[in-house]
């Protein structure tokens, strides 16, 4: 029998939205879940999927199996004029088989993101990201404010989820209070998909 576990999705340009990625795969494995962190491939203008299946190095590529077997799953992108990047948008707009069968209903999940300017449309970003999960029947998580570097961040961090502010230099470092933030996340949402799976 295979292991519960929360997938880690996101598409990343910079680097920064795949380093908070990172941090909260590391969060839900501090909470005692197996985690899977998957990419995209980029589209192009014709919004057809231009990488093969299987990338010669770094994260795989998400299946719809790796996304149908999850027990919670975190969402990531860059903002694109307040919005998801093309490639992850055409990666969930094949995901209807899912919607179909209710494979993903009741499952946990959350949001994260990555801009340039601290009011580049991150929050925007993050609840549009949401609106395909909630239509498969999903359970919106956010980042709560017993996390305390949500009250004193001064970069990136929302209640709807972690994020990154690179400013104009495009710096993809993290800083203390983000890091934070994504791992509380993680380690909050894995213990959410734990429970759930097991109806504690």
């Amino acid at each position: 029998m295979n292991r519960p576990f929360v997938l880690v999705l996101y598409y990343s340009v910079g680097g920064s939205v795949k380093a908070l990625a990172e941090h909260i795969a590391l969060g839900i494995e501090a909470s005692g879940i197996d985690t899977r962190v998957r990419t995209v491939p980029s589209v192009s203008t014709t919004i057809e999927a231009v990488s093969s299946m299987i990338p010669d190095d770094g994260d795989l590529y998400c299946s719809d199996e790796d996304l149908r077997a999850c027990s919670g799953l975190a969402l990531g992108s860059p903002t694109r004029f307040g919005n998801m990047a093309a490639a992850l948008k055409y990666f969930l707009d094949g995901s209807s088989d899912l919607w179909l069968s209710g494979d993903l209903i009741d499952k946990p999940f959350g949001v994260f993101t990555s801009s340039a300017s601290l009011h580049g449309g991150q929050e925007t970003t993050l609840m549009t990201m949401a609106i395909p999960l909630l239509h498969h029947g999903m359970v919106w998580a956010g980042v709560p404010y017993s996390v305390t570097e949500l009250s004193q961040t001064q970069t990136g961090g929302t209640p709807y989820g972690p994020s990154h502010v690179t400013g104009t230099s495009g710096n993809t470092d993290l800083s203390s209070d983000e890091i934070s933030i994504a791992r509380a996340y993680g380690k909050r949402l894995g213990e959410l998909a734990q429970r759930m799976e097991t109806g504690s």
